[in-house]
């Protein structure tokens, strides 16, 4: 199954992430264990702290479970073992029978999860609430989208694309489902589409985020939680392997 083979190579990516040396800083051990964790300085290195520590903890959520998602896809045989494996560690990755998040978005799409998978078991750890996160991650991921869906409610989108589905129609034949990327470039200049939506996209965004603080207020507060268990899980693995090299923790 390729998501089971990404998902064996991403693991494999980010628990050589956590072999490295700190990112941004270390712990120092005190009396009572240690000080808190530095965390990173740059978004993109506290991404990478959140993910590699998120699958980790769903690496070794499978080791408990007798499974690992490195050896668990290998070449399809008759018998079909190998797709039996595959269910049994999508089963214990993302959970099995009804789901129990879902959450209905202003776009129209339901997105639903499980609970008791490994992967929600190690958002538990890091976010502390797995339905607040959950639904925070949701509508936070799609926030342009809902601006997207607003968008094509404004006149002035509507005509502009109008315009535009008429500029990349040729003469007598129907509309392409994929215009040329050249042809719709240029259509996207004529019909002053690419302007409109330049103009009002901004807005709209504005718009949406500022409707759903309340769940962006929460997506921020989770993810800082987040960022420092993951930080606390590096410090925890790394301080002990830096005493066994006999190096002072710093």
């Amino acid at each position: 199954m390729r998501l089971l083979r990404a998902f064996g190579a991403a693991v494999s990516v980010v628990l050589a992430l956590l072999a490295l040396p700190a990112l941004s800083g270390c712990a120092t051990p005190t009396g009572a264990g240690r000080d808190a964790a530095a965390l990173p300085r740059t978004e993109r290195e506290r991404d990478d702290l959140i993910k590699a520590a998120q699958q980790a903890l769903v690496e070794r959520c499978l080791a408990g479970r007798g499974l690992s998602s490195k050896g668990a896809v290998g070449e399809r045989r008759a018998d079909g073992t190998d797709d039996a494996a595959d269910r049994r560690l999508q089963g214990a990755l993302f959970g099995r029978g009804r789901t129990e998040l879902s959450v209905t978005l202003a776009t129209g799409y339901t997105v639903k999860a499980h609970t008791d998978g490994c992967l929600a078991a190690a958002q538990r750890e890091l976010y502390g609430d797995e339905r607040r996160w959950f639904r925070a991650e949701v509508v936070v991921n799609n926030l342009r989208a809902e601006a997207g869906l607003r968008l094509k409610d404004d006149p002035d989108y509507r005509a502009a694309h109008g315009r535009w589905v008429r500029c990349v129609t040729p003469d007598g034949g129907p509309r392409p489902e994929r215009p040329a990327p050249a042809v719709a470039a240029r259509c996207d200049r004529e019909s002053g589409l690419g302007e409109v939506r330049a103009r009002l996209e901004p807005a709209l965004l504005d718009q949406v985020r500022a409707e759903r603080r309340d769940q962006l207020t929460t997506y921020r507060q989770l993810r800082i939680r987040a960022l420092h268990r993951a930080a606390d899980l590096y410090a925890e693995r790394t301080v002990p392997e830096n005493r066994e090299k006999g190096s002072s923790p710093s």
